[in-house]
């Protein structure tokens, strides 16, 4: 392990500010040879994008990961301000702790500091000792009784794994190996340098900072050991989810894109983040953290009080993980179920529940245990990994707004378009944005690899990260000029500059969105064939914006949003006035409603329903709606009356057998009649290999269908396409899945009937075409793909999309359907 000396410890320093410490800790570590004095500046750079304070007035001020060039060995400085110096966020450091890491070698010096963090006697005796032998003891010297990786190894079973995902041990591939892990009744731990964790808690396992490429153990005791750590070898070998290697995607046109200033305007330089310019006003988004008074009531109350607070945040990230996944895909939509695994680790749960024991309110406890969380992660040397504090307290704000009953709902949102300015945002703040209003966004924190960059370029807004303080002192409502392809924004742009950027926009829309002037036009092939292209959608709001990106109607109407984040199911008016608004909007396109589709990975709480082991498989959709008739009735009322007012048709959603099918539309047949309604067309989700099977069967009682290929590839492939080594083999292109579909527009076509898709890659250009090809008559998707698909299919004939199609058949893999040529 690295050893502290006397030679890099400071005592009884003074500092003006926060700067002024970190260059005096950076000049201790440059004196010693440990550094150039430029990775000083690179010291302050980190600074500006993550704030390195761990709690207890202790800081870690460190550089940035592409400047380790400028290391020239490994090494640690202490630098003792006993009066205090103002960080980042008002709190007051005592104790500054520089640490130049080559490799890992400073990871036991990081073990010991969590510690002391914990102990407030330890981190003022250090903040105030005239010994620098004091400070060697507490941090100079591995802490006893911790884990080595030899000794963390010892088990039932035991590995040597090398991290295979390509970011390495963050929020997403983390969760991914937690749920593996629950699945066994072995007791799992992780060991990485001088660290260990819990295998089944996600918190646990951030604080281990495991980057990619890097070797660590895994080890099992009980029964099923063995299995348990051969299993979780393989996913973290395969990359948890993610594409091994750390090697990123080329850029587009957009991010290659170069636009300067007609003007010798000086921008304020952050980090570019999500490429794009934007010009307009800046406004202001202030977070408003939560006040917590620890006021407890009796300890049973606190309890129940935490538990209806976690389950009312689970329903909310689910609703959330399902906004995104409609908008961006599965893939950056995934954060929020990470946001929820962390809402059921043991290790949080324990340490909050012994608080409240301890005579502690729940919104204190809570609040303390994921400070302290956060706090450790921060002080992780992988900035990516660092970033993922955010997720945890996003996580933490969103529990405390539920247990304490003054919070705020959240900071106000603009109502006109903006550059939106804030100090951070975290990941359910930006995936609240609306981007139509939302030009651009720059915040003075953050990093590119944070949840908020990513949700941020799949909303397609501009946006610079780690801009720093100043850019807090900006005036509201100043006009600027925001290149998040270059990380700068601009001040007080003259008019020259406004018309560079006008252009420089135009262009880049030009490069970026070609087929978006044709939105509107249909999706005609050369030879004349058209083609449906609707949108999937799941809020009122989204249908205006659905038609104006040129959707021909509305395939998927979701309606589980009503029926998420609330402690009973909506009344049927509620209903009736979302689906309403939604056929107003749509001004006579047709409305596919899908009935409550709860079950598999959905959930809300007043179902009541008993844990199932594979939900996937047990009671969800048609199946729980025919098992609450109460509320499948409702649903239908609500939707019946609707249908009144325009073109509606009715799906329902994991049908399996005719029995049910049936069953369901003598439901809504009686309903019909009640509501005095006219008849509207009744069709089925093709989700079930079992419906497959008995397309011709079903096409007698269905008036349409609708494949949803995302559950019918899990199912015919047996592949959950959640699971974290399996999850990348779950394609929707594999010819077993295409030789489905293609049995099925057969069949219906037989009996008269449509057939649609509404699965992801309804909205790929190679999926659009194939699907075309084999007979699909309708193709809906999520709205940003719009635009391109129906350009995409006005380039090709329809016969040529025939003979793609029949290539795509005789494939045996979904790699050869991948590399079928497309062109013209």
């Amino acid at each position: 392990m690295l050893e502290l000396t006397s030679a890099t410890i400071r005592l009884h320093a003074t500092a003006a500010s926060s700067e002024d410490a970190i260059r005096q800790v950076g000049q201790l570590l440059a004196d010693a040879g440990f550094i150039e004095p430029a990775y000083i500046e690179s010291m302050l750079g980190r600074e500006q994008q993550a704030n390195t304070y761990l709690g207890n007035g202790i800081a870690i001020p460190h550089g940035l990961n592409e400047h380790r060039d400028l290391i020239r060995r490994t090494g640690i400085a202490v630098l003792q301000v006993p009066g205090g110096v103002a960080w980042k966020n008002g709190e007051q450091v005592r104790l500054l702790v520089g640490i130049a890491a080559r490799s890992d070698e400073h990871l036991g010096l990081l073990a010991n500091l969590v510690d002391v963090i914990a102990d407030a006697d330890v981190a003022a005796l250090l903040a105030s000792t005239d010994d620098p032998a004091v400070v060697i003891q507490h941090l100079g010297r591995r802490r006893a009784g911790a884990a080595s990786p030899a000794s963390a190894g010892a088990g039932d079973a035991t590995a040597q794994v090398r991290m295979g995902s390509a970011h390495g041990l963050h929020a997403r591939p983390a969760a991914l190996f937690v749920q593996l892990a629950s699945g066994f009744a072995a007791d799992i731990q992780l060991a990485y340098g001088a660290h260990t964790a819990n295998g089944k808690s996600l918190a646990s396992l951030l604080r281990l900072g495991i980057p990619y490429d890097a070797l660590f153990t895994i080890s099992a005791t009980g029964p099923d050991a063995h299995d348990a750590v051969a299993a979780l070898q393989a996913a973290v070998e395969s990359g948890l989810g993610e594409a091994p290697g750390s090697a990123a995607p080329a850029p587009d046109a957009a991010e290659q894109f170069r636009w300067q200033p007609a003007s010798a305007l000086r921008p304020l330089q952050g980090v570019a983040a999500s490429p794009g310019l934007a010009v307009g006003p800046l406004y202001h988004y202030r977070a408003q953290r939560v006040v917590v008074r620890d006021a407890p009531a009796a300890p049973e109350q606190e309890h129940d009080a935490l538990r209806q607070a976690l389950a009312a945040a689970h329903a909310q990230l689910g609703q959330l993980h399902q906004d995104v996944r409609a908008r961006a895909g599965d893939g950056d939509a995934a954060i929020f179920l990470a946001h929820q695994a962390l809402l059921a680790d043991p290790e949080l749960a324990g340490q909050v529940g012994s608080l409240i024991d301890d005579g502690h309110s729940a919104a204190w406890s809570w609040q303390r245990a994921i400070e302290e969380r956060v706090a450790a992660m921060q002080q992780l040397a992988d900035e990516r990994l660092a970033a993922r504090a955010a997720d945890l307290s996003d996580v933490g704000q969103r529990v405390l707004r539920l247990l304490v009953p003054a919070a705020q709902a959240g900071p106000q949102l603009p109502e006109s378009p903006v550059i939106l300015v804030a100090e951070d945002l975290l990941p359910s703040d930006t995936a609240r944005l609306d981007p139509r209003l939302i030009l651009g966004l720059c915040t003075a924190l953050g990093g590119p690899t944070a949840h908020t960059a990513i949700i941020a370029r799949s909303l397609g807004i501009p946006a610079v990260v780690g801009a720093g303080k100043a850019l807090l002192d900006l005036p509201a409502d100043a006009q600027a000029i925001l290149d998040g392809g270059q990380g700068a924004i601009y001040l007080d742009p003259t008019p020259a500059d406004v018309e560079s950027a006008r252009q420089a926009q135009a262009e880049l829309s030009r490069l970026r969105d070609a087929e978006h002037a044709t939105r509107y036009q249909p999706a005609l092939t050369l030879d004349g064939e058209r083609v449906e292209v609707a949108a999937n959608i799941q809020r009122p709001s989204d249908a205006e914006v659905a038609v104006q990106a040129g959707a021909e109607g509305i395939g998927l109407m979701r309606t589980e949003f009503l029926f998420l984040e609330r402690a009973a199911p909506p009344s049927e008016d509620e209903q009736y006035q979302a689906y309403a608004a939604m056929v107003a909007a749509l001004n006579g396109l047709p409305l596919i409603i899908r009935t409550l589709d709860i079950g598999g990975d959905k959930a809300v709480a007043y179902f009541d329903l008993p844990a199932e082991q594979n939900p996937f498989l047990g009671v969800r959709g048609l199946r729980l709606c025919l098992q609450r008739p109460d509320i499948f009735r409702t649903q239908l009322r609500a939707i019946y009356r609707a249908a009144l007012e325009g073109p509606v048709k009715i799906m329902f959603p994991m049908v399996a057998t005719l029995d049910e099918l049936r069953a369901a539309k003598a439901i809504a047949e009686q309903v019909r009649l009640d509501v005095g309604a006219p008849p509207v067309e009744i069709g089925i989700m093709v989700e079930v290999p079992s419906v497959v099977m008995m397309a011709e069967e079903f096409a007698r009682e269905a008036d349409f269908f609708s494949v949803g290929t995302n559950d019918l590839t899990q199912y015919a492939m047996a592949m959950d396409r959640l699971h974290p080594t399996l999850a990348k083999q779950v394609d929707a292109l594999h010819p077993a899945v295409l030789r489905m579909i293609a049995q099925v527009v057969r069949a219906a076509s037989a009996a008269g009937r449509p057939v649609g898709v509404c699965g992801g890659i309804a909205g790929e250009p190679r999926g659009a075409v194939i699907l075309a090809g084999l007979g699909v008559a309708e193709l809906s998707m999520s709205i940003p793909s719009i635009p391109t698909v129906k350009a995409r299919l006005r380039g090709i004939s329809m016969a040529q999309a025939q003979a793609v199609a029949q290539r795509a058949l005789a494939c045996a893999t979904a790699e050869q359907v991948r590399q079928i040529p497309l062109a013209v």
